[in-house]
C-alpha cells in the first residue's frame, strides 16, 4: 500500500496569469500560499488483475477489466484514469482518492489530486521524480490529455510547498522563488488573512475557458496586463511584512478579476465582498477561478474579531488553517519495489 498527500493552496496575488493564454503572450507570475489541507492518494496492488477507482468526494465507484481503456473521458474519474493511462498502468491496482475540502471551491484540490496521483504512481513503478517534475507531469496530463482549461500554479504550489513566486515563460517553463518570510509576518498572516466557504461550488472550467478566449481576443487587455505587477508588488509586500498593502492589492486584484470572465462574480457574492469590506476587511476576493467556493479576506490589523463575526452574520463557515511548508509527500509505501507497467 501506498499513500501520499499533497496540500491546496490559496491564490495571494496575479492569479489568472498562468492561464497559457496569458502567459503566452505576456508571461505569467504568481504569489501563493499551500495551507494545511490535503489530497490524499491510496493506491494498492491487487491480484484479481483488475482497476478499482474509489472517489470519497464525488461518492464515485468503477471497476475495470486489465487492458480496458482507462483514456476515454467524461466521468468524475476521468483525472484518476486519465493519470493510469499516462503511466501505462491498466490493470492489478485499486485507487482511492479524498480531499479535506469539496471539489470546485478554489483552493486547487483537482490539481492537488493530479500531484498526489503523480507521486503514488511514480512510487508504485519505482520511479523517482523531483517536485518540478512531478507538477510538470500533473500539468501535462491535465492540460494536454484531459485538455482542461486550467493554469499550472496550482500543480506547482501542491508539488513544493510553502509560500511562493512561480514564473511562467511564454514558452511555458516554469520556473520557483521561494519566499523566505520571517516568522512575525506568517503568524499576522495566519491571524490575518481569514478564509470563508461560501457554500457556493462552481464549474470552474467554464468560467477558465472564457477567460481563457477573453485574453486571447484582447478583450480584457488592460485587466489581464495588470496582473504581473499585481503579483509583483504582492510578493515584495509580503517580504516587506506590510499586509496592510498585501490586503489593498487583494481588493484592487478583486476588482480587476470580475472584469475578466462571465460568472467570476455575482450579485451575492459582491455582497459578501461588501460586508467584509465594511466588516473590517482592507481586501477580500474569492479564491481561485470564482463564482463560489471560498472567499479570502485581509483583516485590518485589530480586526480580526469584527470580521469574523461579520462573516458568520452572513452565513459564511471559517476555515481555520495554519501554512503548510512542504508539497507532496509519500507518507506510507509497504509496496517495497516497482512494478512493470504496459
Amino acid at each position: 500500500m501506498i499513500i501520499t498527500r499533497a496540500p491546496v493552496r490559496i491564490g495571494i496575488g496575479g492569479g489568472g496569469s498562468d492561464l497559457p493564454a496569458y502567459y503566452r503572450q505576456y508571461g505569467g507570475r504568481v504569489v501563493n500560499a499551500t495551507v494545511n489541507r490535503y489530497v490524499y492518494v491510496v493506491l494498492s496492488s491487487n491480484r484479481r488483475g483488475s482497476v478499482q477507482l474509489t472517489s470519497s468526494d464525488f461518492s464515485a465507484f468503477l471497476n475495470f477489466e486489465d487492458g480496458a481503456d482507462l483514456g476515454r473521458s467524461g466521468d468524475d474519474l476521468s483525472l484518476v484514469r486519465a493519470c493510469l493511462a499516462d503511466f501505462g498502468i491498466s490493470g492489478g491496482i485499486d485507487v482511492f482518492t479524498a480531499s479535506e475540502t469539496p471539489p470546485g471551491t478554489g483552493l486547487g484540490s483537482s490539481s492537488a489530486t493530479a500531484v498526489a496521483l503523480v507521486k503514488a504512481l511514480s512510487t508504485y513503478i519505482g520511479e523517482h521524480m523531483g517536485d518540478h517534475q512531478i507538477a510538470e507531469r500533473a500539468c501535462r496530463i491535465e492540460l494536454d490529455r484531459l485538455r482542461s482549461p486550467i493554469g499550472k500554479q496550482d500543480q506547482f504550489a501542491a508539488a513544493f510547498g510553502g509560500f511562493n513566486t512561480f514564473e511562467f515563460a511564454p514558452t511555458g517553463e516554469v520556473s520557483v522563488r521561494p519566499l523566505p518570510l520571517d516568522p512575525p509576518t506568517v503568524e499576522a498572516l495566519e491571524r490575518r488573512l481569514q478564509l470563508y466557504f461560501t457554500g457556493l461550488q462552481r464549474e470552474a472550467n467554464r468560467i477558465l475557458k472564457t477567460q481563457s478566449e477573453n485574453i486571447a481576443s484582447g478583450r480584457t487587455e488592460g485587466a489581464a496586463t495588470d496582473l504581473l505587477e499585481f503579483a509583483t508588488q504582492t510578493e515584495g509586500a509580503l517580504m516587506r511584512g506590510d499586509l496592510d498593502a498585501v490586503g489593498r492589492l487583494i481588493r484592487e486584484g478583486w476588482e480587476r478579476k470580475r472584469g475578466m470572465a462571465a460568472g467570476v462574480s455575482s450579485e451575492q457574492i459582491d455582497h459578501w465582498v461588501a460586508r467584509a469590506l465594511e466588516g473590517g476587511a482592507l481586501g477580500a476576493k474569492l479564491t481561485g477561478a470564482g463564482g463560489g467556493g471560498y472567499l479570502l479576506a485581509m483583516a485590518a490589523d485589530g480586526e480580526e474579531e469584527r470580521l469574523r463575526r461579520a462573516m458568520l452574520a452572513e452565513g459564511l463557515r471559517p476555515l481555520d488553517y495554519r501554512f503548510e511548508w512542504s508539497g507532496a509527500r509519500v507518507l506510507m509505501n509497504s509496496e517495497h519495489r516497482g512494478v512493470a507497467v504496459g
